[in-house]
């Protein structure tokens, strides 16, 4: 089908929405708490179905559920995984999926990043009704393999290199082809430390290849032209460079130009050519003076174009794209003129014919909803949180503020709907060392619900704003560390509202998770105290024995970034006799990134000072989102609530 015709019929679509109820107090916490109700919508390569994870109950794991895209109010084809956990789903033919399922294996952590939990693959045939597991253990899908039916390639960390100190990065993965029907497998390439992270193409050819030069400490970056011949090494970067190098793809009319995000001697990273025969960088195709480029969207029929890239992106007050490819700008154009709340809008799945296509949307009044394309017309499958309704959910701004040392923050503030000024919380995203865009963020909305303005600072050391803003985080001589001008950069946000008529200077709170949490612990120790109390997450509170987990595993700029700015960073143990506004610390009880015992001994010496600090621990819970469930999501928020009401300073917040 031509994309004009596609244009057309999304101008002419019907849009099926609900209606809508206007909520006089706060939603329940439980809203918020509930895990999606829809996730991984994807139709089938020829049309006739449609796929996705749904979610009947509150503390239930998803099921399967396949419809007939002409009558999507008929009885599914249903299945779990019980006792296993469905995560993900993918269609590998016309009735075939392939799902990865995990499984809580262990009471208690085995070690730094040694989790609970153990993944699988399997698929179900939906015609015959089979289902089939494959046997290795941590087997994740690389490719679909559009052109061979029921294939699939994965990969998996073999035997030999489990519990190894090698970072996660170049720990060596098998790359094997999977019949989903037999089950057969064989290798497509085993990966090794001097060469690893392989990419394949649509044809399942492997492409790309990335690994590790010991001797020189390089990172080295290998091509196959075509997916044919042997490897030839095309790139080289110093493990000490900060600058981005990171491959998106390859012009499929001119195979041996590869798209790169790359710096290439400039603070911000934009999208270049680079010709991996020549062994050189060409032209600078798009790159901006205020971000670095994000990456690149791919063609939405990944069933004919899987390696075809149509635009690049960036983010600032949203997710921008700049198209190459005139008949994927016109129908996302098209699409944003039908979509409600329209934000951030994907072409999440196409059929080989391009005539039924699922689209999915999520913005700061959109938790996540999917629409469904055919015949035609264009209706709502189902919204990932539906009890959430657009008008009772808050904007999200995009502003910038000076630091007292005069550097120019990025931020985004969710302004409850009300007149401010308003109590405000503070909450840095984790990392620290990542970007953060905003396209509907929970707990900022949950709070903002509950009345409280949020400001999500972008301080030194974020990514996403080019090398300089990146680099000074952990430059010594800037004093950029933790505890110092990071800090004072979510300090100074706050103080920019106070004087904006945002926020109210006597009810400030800070709110933070993993390093977000770190910097709560610090917040409540600095005197003076802008705040009036404060909620560290899943926290560092010790830095040696954080970076003592893997010190010996990191080299280059990673052991650069991450040791030294932890190493030069104020550690909160050490804090403790300082604490002098109201804190509230929160844990997992099987958190691998930042262990337990982090928790327990910060505990240990509030208890030996006499300091007043409240603790929970979920239990059950890891670092990461998507092991926080229903139980402890509420946990989680009505604590939250609670403290802020109740014990955040005089009279609450």
């Amino acid at each position: 089908m031509k994309t004009l015709k596609l244009a057309q019929l999304l101008m002419l679509s019907i849009l099926v929405l609900g209606s809508s109820v206007v909520a006089a107090e706060p939603y329940p916490l439980d809203y918020f708490a509930l895990r999606s109700a829809v996730s991984n919508v994807e139709v089938s390569p020829d049309g006739k179905h449609v796929a996705m994870l749904s979610n009947p109950s509150k503390e239930g794991d998803p099921f399967i559920e396949v419809y007939k895209t002409g009558n999507l109010s008929a009885k599914p084809f249903r299945l779990n995984a019980d006792p296993m956990e469905i995560v993900s789903i993918y269609w590998a033919s016309d009735d075939v999926i392939v799902f990865r399922a995990r499984q809580k294996v262990r009471d208690k952590i085995e070690g730094f990043n040694q989790g609970v939990y153990e993944f699988v693959l399997a698929s179900v045939d939906i015609k015959r009704k089979k289902i089939k597991k494959y046997e290795d253990i941590g087997a994740d899908i690389e490719n679909i393999l559009p052109s061979k039916k029921n294939k699939v390639i994965y990969s998996f960390v073999p035997g030999n290199f489990k519990g190894s100190k090698l970072s996660e990065a170049f720990r060596p993965r098998a790359y094997y082809e999977l019949n989903l029907k037999t089950g057969g497998k064989s290798l497509v390439a085993r990966g090794k430390i001097a060469l690893g992270q392989i990419e394949t193409n649509g044809d399942g050819k492997p492409w790309l290849a990335r690994g590790f030069d010991i001797q020189k400490g390089d990172l080295v970056w290998y091509a196959r032209v075509n997916g044919e011949g042997d490897w030839e090494e095309f790139h080289r970067q110093h493990e000490d460079s900060f600058e981005e190098f990171s491959v998106q793809g390859f012009d499929p009319e001119k195979p041996n130009i590869y798209f790169v995000v790359a710096n290439n001697g400039k603070d911000k990273a934009g999208l270049w050519e680079y010709d991996v025969k020549a062994k050189k960088f060409g032209e600078l195709i798009y790159a901006r003076k205020d971000v670095d480029i994000a990456g690149t969207l791919p063609h939405s029929n990944a069933w004919t174009n899987p390696d075809t890239q149509v635009a690049v992106s960036y983010t600032t007050d949203r997710t921008h794209r700049e198209f190459f490819d005139g008949q994927e700008a016109a129908v996302y154009e098209q699409l944003r003129g039908i979509v409600p709340n329209a934000q951030y809008i994907r072409v999440n799945s196409r059929s080989r014919d391009g005539n039924t296509l699922t689209v999915y949307n999520q913005g700061p009044r959109d938790p996540g909803t999917y629409y469904l394309l055919h015949k035609g017309k264009f209706s709502k499958i189902g919204s990932t949180y539906p009890l959430l309704k657009a008008e009772e959910l808050a904007d999200v701004r995009y502003i910038k503020y000076k630091a007292r040392d005069g550097r120019t923050i990025p931020a985004y503030i969710t302004v409850p709907n009300g007149k401010p000024p308003f109590p405000a919380i503070v909450m840095p995203h984790g990392g620290p060392f990542v970007a953060e865009g905003i396209r509907y963020d929970e707990w900022a909305q949950m709070l903002a619900n509950n009345g409280y303005l949020v400001l999500q600072p972008q301080y030194r050391g974020s990514k996403g704003y080019g090398m300089e803003h990146y680099m000074t985080a952990f430059n010594t001589e800037a004093g950029g560390q933790g505890g110092y001008k990071m800090q004072d950069d979510k300090d100074d946000g706050m103080m920019y509202l106070v004087e904006q008529g945002l926020a109210d200077k006597d009810r400030l709170g800070f709110y933070g998770w993993s390093y977000g949490g770190y910097a709560a612990l610090i917040a409540a120790a600095r005197t003076p105290n802008i705040y009036q109390c404060s909620i560290a997450g899943a926290a560092v509170t010790d830095n040696q024995y954080q970076v003592n987990f893997y010190r010996a595993r990191i080299r280059g700029s990673g052991a650069i970034e991450q040791l030294r700015m932890w190493d030069d960073s104020i550690s909160p143990i050490e804090e403790v006799a300082k604490v002098n506004i109201p804190l509230l610390v929160i844990h997992g009880s099987v958190d691998q990134r930042v262990p337990p015992a982090h928790a327990h001994r910060y505990m240990d010496e509030v208890k030996k000072l006499g300091k007043k600090v409240s603790y929970i621990e979920l239990d059950g819970a890891d670092h990461f989102s998507n092991t926080l469930f229903y139980n402890h999501q509420k946990l989680l928020y009505e604590s939250i609530i609670s403290f802020l009401k109740n014990d955040c300073g005089p009279g609450g917040l």
